[in-house]
């Protein structure tokens, strides 16, 4: 069940890069399976039927299901972070996408630094303003850009963003072309070390949207494993 919903999503992903008309269709879109309140059988079931990369919500379940797994995959840690948290994200997780604060920034840098550990991480961008969501505005992004981009523990790889929920999912078309755009606008700034290469935007509801608006990675947990476990 859980191959066949894998299977799904993929060509809904493929699907909609057809579609696209403002972005190149042939960049490819990563996928990642999220495991969040999912158990460690169902993971393992996905990744045996060709998931690579998992994406956990909270470090202490990421923990607990990292030292079961006993499959190789890239870890993603796409909640919201904790500074408290930051020394055990830098150990379990091989990219964070929600790095939203300097103070936050410089925390990951520092544990990263005691276990020799360059991290990749994403900036969160809060486009919509939404009071119930974790992300940078719009107009503070830059300032935090730079800042990550001087942290030598840190390696900038893009930017992440999370669309409100919207009744009507077309909605959510706006937002994410204005954030292609803004990830655009990244790409040209002279980082001295960052590599402005992904755009994690779209989730099981408005994916198909985010892909054909210029994601390059997506973050799908219902559409694949169902309703949550637990």
């Amino acid at each position: 069940m859980i191959a066949e919903k894998l299977q799904e999503v993929q060509a809904e992903i493929a699907a909609a890069q057809a579609r696209r008309t403002r972005v190149p269709q042939t960049e490819p879109v990563t996928l990642i399976a999220v495991t969040k309140n999912h158990d460690v059988a169902a993971m393992r079931e996905a990744i045996d039927a060709g998931a690579t990369q998992v994406g956990e919500n909270r470090i202490q379940e990421a923990m607990d299901k990292y030292e079961k797994l006993e499959r190789q995959v890239t870890w993603h840690l796409i909640g919201h972070l904790q500074t408290n948290k930051a020394k055990f994200a830098v150990r379990y997780f091989d990219l964070i996408h929600s790095v939203d604060t300097p103070h936050l920034a410089r925390a990951l840098d520092k544990e990263a630094g005691k276990i020799g550990k360059v991290q990749d991480v994403l900036v969160q961008v809060n486009l919509a303003k939404e009071a119930s969501k974790s992300g940078v505005y719009k107009e503070d992004l830059r300032p935090l850009l730079d800042l990550v981009d001087s942290l030598p523990q840190l390696h900038l790889v893009g930017l992440m963003c999370i669309a409100p929920n919207y009744a009507d999912v077309e909605q959510c078309r706006p937002l994410f072309r204005e954030m292609y755009e803004i990830f655009q606008k990244t790409k040209e700034i002279p980082f001295q070390t960052s590599n402005m290469k992904y755009l994690s935007m779209g989730m099981t509801h408005d994916y198909r949207i985010a892909v054909e608006e210029g994601a390059n990675m997506v973050r799908v947990g219902t559409a694949i494993f169902g309703p949550r476990q637990y």
